[in-house]
């Protein structure tokens, strides 16, 4: 318990460095001073407290819903960057772009929703019907079924010169995150919320459906209620900010070599350093080529491919 108040107390730390990094010349003293006629004071409300929550949002509810998806398939190499899910997720926000593009946000994201537990569940089918003699041929099969939705998507886009809003979407982003524009991600919270009570039935669910039956739990509603909360973190933080690959992946692999793979005890854990991986990246990529930014998911991408690899030699070097 001390050492998550300490990850606690690390993560405000980085959200307390992101408030004040950027071109604008926002610090304590001009803060105090009012000087600019409240410039600074501005800029602190409209931009920099709106990103900053919109980063703690999207990374830790990304990385439960990695976890969550991790649970349900039952393989460590799986998140909605490697399932299909985020890019079930663009082809529904490129739909509902196409035929409705009057509606308000919101009801963007349901659609983006819907399709990425479409594609989820597809996913999960697609599983039954292939010999899976090895843990690497999940997330493999994710990634191609993602590849194929992806050019679905892409065509699509090119056809009705929507290339450049599908290359936006793909690409994450905070540094658009203004006050008005991130509030969809508080349903990121909650889905985070809701994992969090239903963890001890995740956790029992992760041990096959045999058991899961045997001690009286509905297996296929706890499987539904995973795959909703993943849709729903996948298309919020989609439609808010765009996509960020491997976060969901990186976190709970090091959370559970850590402390375990207990659900109950791994939640917080997972929600405060996807937090704070997402913090530390954003402020690499805003520090590096200052006054420019690379975007958050270059960066992560980076970072996270590397971990992933350092992962995949691990999981071999233990098997051989």
């Amino acid at each position: 318990m001390r050492l998550l108040v300490l990850a606690i107390v690390a993560t405000l730390g980085l959200a307390l460095v992101s408030l004040f990094i950027g071109v604008s010349n926002v610090s304590i003293g001009t803060l105090l001073s009012g000087s600019q006629e409240g410039r600074a004071m501005q800029v602190m409300l409209v931009s920099r407290i709106p990103r900053t929550l919109a980063i703690l949002l999207a990374g830790s509810s990304l990385a439960i819903a990695g976890l969550v998806m991790q649970i349900i398939v039952r393989n460590r190499f799986v998140e909605p960057s490697t399932a299909g899910t985020t890019e079930a997720a663009s082809l529904g926000f490129l739909v509902v772009t196409l035929f409705a593009p009057a509606w308000p946000l919101f009801g963007k994201m349901m659609v983006a929703a819907l399709f990425a537990l479409a594609g989820t569940a597809l996913f999960l089918r697609i599983l039954r019907f292939v010999p899976l003699r090895d843990v690497l041929l999940v997330p493999l099969v994710g990634i191609m079924l993602g590849g194929v939705i992806g050019a679905i998507t892409s065509f699509f886009a090119y056809r009705f010169n929507l290339l450049p809003s599908l290359l936006a979407w793909s690409m994450g982003d905070f540094s658009g995150v203004l006050r008005g524009r991130y509030e969809l991600l508080w349903f990121g919270l909650a889905a985070t919320v809701l994992a969090y009570i239903a963890a001890d039935r995740f956790t029992v669910a992760g041990m096959g459906q045999d058991f899961t039956t045997n001690l009286g739990l509905n297996y296929k509603r706890v499987m539904t209620l995973g795959l909703i909360i993943v849709s729903i973190v996948s298309a919020v933080v989609l439609v808010s900010v765009g996509s960020i690959p491997f976060l969901g992946l990186i976190v709970p692999n090091v959370v559970s070599l850590m402390i375990g793979d207990n659900m109950r005890q791994t939640v917080p854990w997972v929600a405060v350093l996807g937090a704070a991986f997402v913090l530390a990246c954003d402020i690499i990529g805003r520090l590096i080529r200052f006054p420019y930014e690379v975007p958050i998911s270059v960066v992560v991408g980076v970072i996270g491919s590397g971990l992933f690899l350092y992962l995949l030699l691990r999981k071999r070097h233990n098997a051989a």
